[in-house]
C-alpha cells in the first residue's frame, strides 16, 4: 500500500516537557514500617492506543538497601534517547523486573482492564521465576487493576492463574514521585516502543515507529482509508471521536510517540 502524499507523517514537535521534581524513594520507604522489605513498583504503557498491546512493567525495590538511581523519570518525560539508556541501568539497579504484555486479540477478548491484569500477571510470574517475591506492590494510578477480580467469570479464570498475591497500594501520579514506579515506567515503555516499532516494519504506513499505536491524525487517516490490521483493537470504536480523544489525553501525541 503506498501512502498518498496528504497521508505522510508532518514534522511534529519533539519538544519534551519539564521534567520537574525528581521521583525518589520516600513514599516506598513508609512500608517498612510495615515489615516490608521487597516492594514492587509497577505502571502500565499503551492502555489508550489503538493498535499494539498494552504493557506493564514491574520494578522490585529492596528498601532496607536500595539507592537511588540519578535519570530517572516518569517515561513519558524523557525523550527516547534518555530512555533507551536508562533502561539498562533500571534492570541492574532493580532487585527484580519484568515487563509483560497482553496483544490486541487478547484486548478484544476480554476487555482492557482484564488484559491490563493479564500482562501485570505475565510480568509477575516473571518476577517470580527470578527467585523474588515482593512483599507489596505500589500501583500508579486510583485503581487496582492488578488483583485478581473478586467475582469469578468465564472470562477472568486464565487470568487469576499465577496472579498477584501481594498487598496492592495505589497512588495517584506515582510515576511522577516514586522511583519505583517511574523505573518500571521505563524499562515498559522502552519494551512496548521496540515491539512497536518491528510492527511498523509489517505496516509502515500508519507509522507505529512515531506513534506508537497511538491516535495520531496520520494513523487515524490511515486506518480510514486503509482499514485495521490484525494489531488494532477491532472491538474498539477505532475511528471514534471519544476514543480518538482518550488516546491522544493518553499521550497519543508526536512527543511522546517519538
Amino acid at each position: 500500500m503506498t501512502m498518498p502524499a496528504a497521508l505522510k507523517p508532518r514534522s511534529g514537535s519533539t519538544k519534551v516537557p519539564s521534567p520537574g521534581k525528581a521521583p525518589t524513594l520516600r513514599h516506598e520507604r513508609t512500608f517498612k514500617a510495615q515489615g516490608i522489605r521487597y516492594l514492587a513498583g509497577v505502571d502500565e504503557v499503551g492502555r489508550g492506543a489503538l493498535a499494539g498491546p498494552v504493557s506493564v512493567g514491574i520494578a522490585v525495590v529492596d528498601l532496607e538497601r536500595q539507592k537511588p538511581l540519578a535519570g530517572v523519570r516518569d517515561s513519558k518525560l524523557l525523550p527516547p534517547a534518555e530512555r533507551e539508556r536508562l533502561d539498562p541501568l533500571v534492570r541492574r539497579w532493580s532487585v527484580a523486573s519484568a515487563v509483560g504484555h497482553a496483544s490486541a486479540q487478547e484486548i478484544d477478548s476480554i476487555g482492557i482492564i482484564a488484559a491490563l491484569r493479564l500482562a501485570g500477571t505475565r510480568a509477575w510470574q516473571e518476577v517470580l521465576s527470578a527467585g523474588v517475591r515482593p512483599e507489596a506492590v505500589l500501583l500508579d494510578g486510583s485503581h487496582n487493576w492488578l488483583s485478581p477480580a473478586g467475582q469469578l467469570s468465564l472470562f477472568d479464570e486464565p487470568v487469576l492463574e499465577g496472579s498477584c498475591d501481594a498487598p496492592v497500594h495505589t497512588k495517584v501520579k506515582a510515576d511522577m514521585q516514586c522511583l519505583s514506579v517511574a523505573a518500571a515506567s521505563v524499562i515498559a515503555k522502552v519494551e512496548r516502543d521496540r515491539m512497536m516499532r518491528e510492527l511498523h516494519a509489517e505496516f509502515p504506513d500508519f507509522g507505529w515507529d512515531v506513534n506508537k499505536g497511538y491516535a495520531t491524525a496520520l494513523h487515524r487517516d490511515v486506518l480510514r482509508a486503509a482499514g485495521p490490521t490484525p494489531y488494532h483493537r477491532v472491538s474498539w470504536r477505532l475511528l471514534g471521536g471519544e476514543l480518538a480523544d482518550e488516546g491522544l489525553a493518553d499521550g497519543a501525541g508526536p512527543a511522546d510517540g517519538d
